[in-house]
Parts: structure tokens; sequence; C-alpha cells
């Protein structure tokens, strides 16, 4: 037995995958529902991990446990041994590789037009592949626990993990028909500031590419705000006000009409971020091709031209 060999002889199989658990979830509690087990088991195991690896796998951060250097490398010897188990399942069947849970971020009008239907073209070759979405209007961050693979609006200042431009979508301001039939269609960009505005929390927006209003029409007072873009769908089309809508999401209702397209559109782009350890998971790197090929057939849609 060499050095290396003596090392690590007492490091156990399940506490990796327990480990796998952790990096997956984030969280200790959440991570023992997946293992079956309570949260003080998940903590011994990790705390044994450590031990048998003579280093810390996990460090707690305000976004719940992340893993350290010497984590990713056991997590990813955690996958081989998951991906082995479900080899030996199988029997004499050849097991898919593309298989296993994986775990993304977008925001919620990428995830409901465009990561949805790749997602479920996806299962269809693949049916033992679970692909969890977190739906959220933030900045990139290779380092959130748990997430395999990030799509954010503007492009990521990040040195790590692989990055790709997906491509673009268009924002423009709509209003309901019948809004516009009671409060008059507005003229120019002057005119919009005497209407209420539909868009995002400002004080919870943290992706500076998406504040436009802010800038083009900075007197109009907000109506409705909401961290969630379908929201503001609907509450534009119920008449809250003017919303500032991605063309995609509000040009698939007759009842909205836009405004002024020639003063007001705003073309942001998608950027795709995956970890580098993640990448190496075929699971993974299937996703984000089938997310690669589903934004570019939707391109039209995205633009607001179709």
């Amino acid at each position: 037995m060499d050095a290396t060999t003596g090392r690590f002889a007492n490091v156990r199989a399940d506490d990796l995958l327990m480990l796998l658990a952790v990096a997956r979830t984030g969280r200790y509690t959440a991570a023992a529902q997946v293992r079956g087990v309570d949260h003080t088991t998940v903590a011994r195991r990790i705390a044994a991990l450590e031990d048998a690896l003579g280093g810390r796998v996990v460090a707690q951060s305000g976004r719940g446990w992340e893993l350290t250097a010497l984590g990713r490398h056991a997590s990813e010897t955690a996958g081989r041994i998951e991906a082995a188990m479900s080899h030996l399942a199988a029997g004499a069947e050849e097991p898919d590789p593309v298989s296993g849970v994986v775990r993304m971020s977008a925001t919620d009008g990428f995830s409901a037009y465009i990561a949805a239907p790749a997602i479920s073209a996806l299962r269809e070759r693949h049916p033992d592949l679970a692909v969890e979405i977190v739906a959220a209007q933030r900045r990139a961050a290779l380092h959130r626990p748990g997430l395999d693979l990030e799509v954010v609006v503007g492009e990521p200042q990040t040195s790590s993990g692989s990055t790709v431009e997906l491509g673009s979508y268009t924002l423009g301001m709509y209003a309901s028909r019948s809004y516009l039939a009671e409060h008059g269609s507005p003229r120019d960009l002057d005119d919009l500031q005497r209407h209420r505005l539909v868009y995002f929390v400002d004080a919870m927006l943290q992706v500076e590419a998406v504040d436009l209003p802010r800038r083009i029409v900075p007197h109009m007072r907000d109506g409705v705000t909401s961290t969630n873009v379908l929201v503001q769908v609907e509450a534009t089309r119920a008449g809250a006000g003017i919303g500032m809508l991605p063309c995609f999401a509000a040009d698939r209702h007759d009842d909205l009409v836009r405004l002024l397209p020639g003063s007001v559109a705003e073309r942001l782009p998608y950027w795709m971020i995956v970890r580098a350890d993640s990448l190496r998971i075929p699971a993974v790197a299937a996703l984000a091709e089938a997310l690669r090929d589903q934004t570019a057939r939707s391109a039209a849609m995205l633009d607001g031209v179709g």
C-alpha cells in the first residue's frame, strides 16, 4: 500500500455519496431528505469524511454549504461511484450516461419558454434524466451550492467555468387594449411618464442590464412590481399600468399592444455558465447543448418578430 492509498483507506463510499447530496442541495436538511436520514447523520458523515481526507470538504456561507477545492474533488469521485452503482443496478443493460439529477438556475421567462421545452425533448431521449430549475433573476455565481448550470442576463464577470452567449431577447413597452381605451395611448417617451410602470422591484433588481425603464423614463411611478416576469405580464394584461416586458412573453397575448417600438426596444444577451467540474458530467453537457439548440431555434420569438 502506497502513502496515498493509506491516507484515504478510511474513506467510505456512503460518506462520499452523502457529500454529493449536500453538494446538490446546499443544505444538510435537504440532503438528509434525499438520503433518507436525519440532518445530524449528514453532519456526522461529513465530519467523518473530512477526518478521512484530512481537510474541509464544505464551508458554510450565506447561501448554504459550498464545496471547498477538496470537496469538489471528492464530489467528482462520488459522482463516479453513483454512476457505477447505477450501472450495476442496470444489470446486463447498458445504462444511459445522460441520467441522474441536474440542477440549473435561469430567469423565469427563459425557464418557462426555452428551458422547459428543451428539457421535455431531452427527457424523451433520456427518460432517466431529472432536471431541477431554480427560477431567479440574479447575477451569475459559479459557487452557489448545488448548481450545475446557470443562465443569466448580461455577460458574467467570471474567469472560472465555461461561459457562452446563447443569444439575445428584446424588451418592449406593452399595455392592454382595455387599459389604452381608458387611459389613452402614449404618443412619446414624455407621455409615458404619466402612466404607472409594471416591472421589477427596483430595490431587489440585481442585474443592471435590465434597468432600462429607470434610464429612459425615470419619472414613471411604479404600479405593480414583481421579481417574476410572468406576474408582470399578467399585471399588465389586468390593466395595472404599462409593462416593460420581454417580447417573447408579451407577444403571445393578443390583448397586449406594443407601444413606441421605435423608441423603446432593448436587446439583452443570455449567457450560460457551466461549472468546470459539472461540464464533465454527460447529463450536464447534454442539457447545455439542448439549451443552446433551443435558444437558437427560438431566435425569432426572442427578438419579438415571431
